[in-house]
């Protein structure tokens, strides 16, 4: 069995906490007890990267890694790995998801190694063909630091980044210390499971589409639930948020990769990402990416737009043509996965049968969604399909909760 040290901080009073993934599913004590504040006290969520005194001493005299990107910065701004070298901690390497360590590369544009113009430290890229580190790019690692900012949605490739890594830590012997990070979508648990041959990149793990957990308390039930290569387990400690629990609103500091520039975009991720599976523009190539979706072959209205050339989007769908569809950056935030706007985009595309690719089955993770949809299946009635597995997965998932 492997033990993690999990430091669980509240604004009254701090726990030494012990909380086990190894074989059996998040074994071990966890403290429930609340503080109780008075109500004008305004209480700051401090990520796992600004719980500082958790894990520099566990990076003390040892040749550290770390996988982050632009998100990875403290609640003043300063970026980890700024930070980890001002405190003398000996990085020897960075790891970047897709994207890049900057932020700035189109979605599943190729990234190449390079090196970090501010540090001069390395930079090894982990996406195009090879997502997971080899062993010679560990080579002299002590400890593996992981610090990227999650959605909370399966398709988003940071928690498929999170598995490889896992998995290249454990089978190197090399311990890996995951900082963790609010998740802006919350407690949402919502949409179809994914079917086992459907895997991907953008869906690894039998998850629903919005799985409703920190990336760290993901760490745990990839490990608990061994689902990395043969069934090994990484010697995993999570450094928790102070502060957070998972129904209080969190609007993120940075955007988590170019086409996710504000909250609205963040909330309606999961609902718009199923268009990229279709003939419907999401915005890419706008200023209000995820937060409309429209295509040359959807009736005339009152809203319109133009993709063109952008920061993060280099050649977006539908470049230089005219689509018409809707204007979400106005409406409520959601609490579920939304249907409603792919369901009527097909219904009112001008030719049905070329609405939908064969991304789309990857992005839902199973033929069924798509299969519903055609079928004319109300909303309340695909809904209701996905019901029973989503229960059982909410069972599963309460071993790993830490806040």
């Amino acid at each position: 069995m492997i033990s993690n040290l999990v430091f669980k901080n509240t604004v009254l009073f701090s726990v030494l906490l012990m909380v086990s993934c190894g074989s059996q599913k998040g074994e071990g004590i966890r403290d429930n007890a609340e503080a109780t504040l008075p109500k004008n006290v305004k209480v700051e969520v401090q990520t796992g990267a600004d719980n500082t005194n958790a894990y520099l001493p566990l990076l003390k005299d040892k040749k550290v890694g770390i996988v982050t990107n632009q998100t990875g910065i403290l609640s003043d701004k300063t970026h980890v790995v700024d930070f980890l070298l001002a405190q003398k901690v000996n990085v020897q390497k960075i790891y970047a998801p897709e994207h890049g360590f900057r932020g700035t590369a189109d979605a599943g544009e190729l990234i190449k190694d390079g090196k970090d113009t501010k540090t001069g430290l390395p930079i090894i890229s982990l996406y195009g063909n090879n997502k997971k580190p080899k062993p010679e790019q560990l080579a002299g690692i002590d400890i593996m630091v992981f610090d990227l900012q999650d959605v909370g949605a399966r398709f988003y490739t940071y928690i498929s980044s999170l598995h490889y890594i896992m998995e290249a830590c454990a089978e190197n012997n090399i311990p890996l210390l995951v900082l963790d990070r609010p998740n802006p979508n919350g407690s949402i648990v919502d949409g179809p499971l994914l079917e086992k041959e459907y895997t991907s990149f953008v869906g690894m793990h039998p998850i629903p589409l919005l799985h409703g957990m920190t990336i760290g308390e993901y760490a745990q039930m990839i490990n608990g639930e061994k689902w990395l290569k043969n069934e090994v387990q990484c010697q995993l400690t999570v450094i928790p948020c102070l502060n957070y629990n998972r129904e209080m609103p969190y609007s993120l500091p940075v955007k988590p990769s170019p086409n996710l520039p504000n909250d609205q975009a963040i909330n309606l991720y999961a609902s718009l990402c199923l268009f990229e599976g279709t003939n419907v523009s999401v915005g890419r190539g706008t200023e209000k990416q995820f937060q409309i979706y429209g295509s040359p072959f959807l009736p005339k209205s009152d809203f319109s737009f133009t993709p063109v050339p952008n920061f993060g989007a280099k050649e977006p769908m539908h470049k230089d043509q005219l689509c018409y569809g809707e204007d979400l950056t106005q409406i409520k935030k959601v609490s579920r996965l939304e249907l409603k706007w792919l369901i009527k985009a097909y219904q009112n595309t001008a030719d049905q049968s070329k609405f939908f690719n064969d991304f789309f089955t990857k992005l839902a993770g199973t033929k069924k969604l798509q299969q519903q949809i055609m079928a004319g299946t109300s909303e309340a009635d695909i809904r209701a399909s996905w019901q029973k597995d989503l229960e059982v997965f909410k069972a599963m998932r309460k071993s790993y909760l830490l806040y």
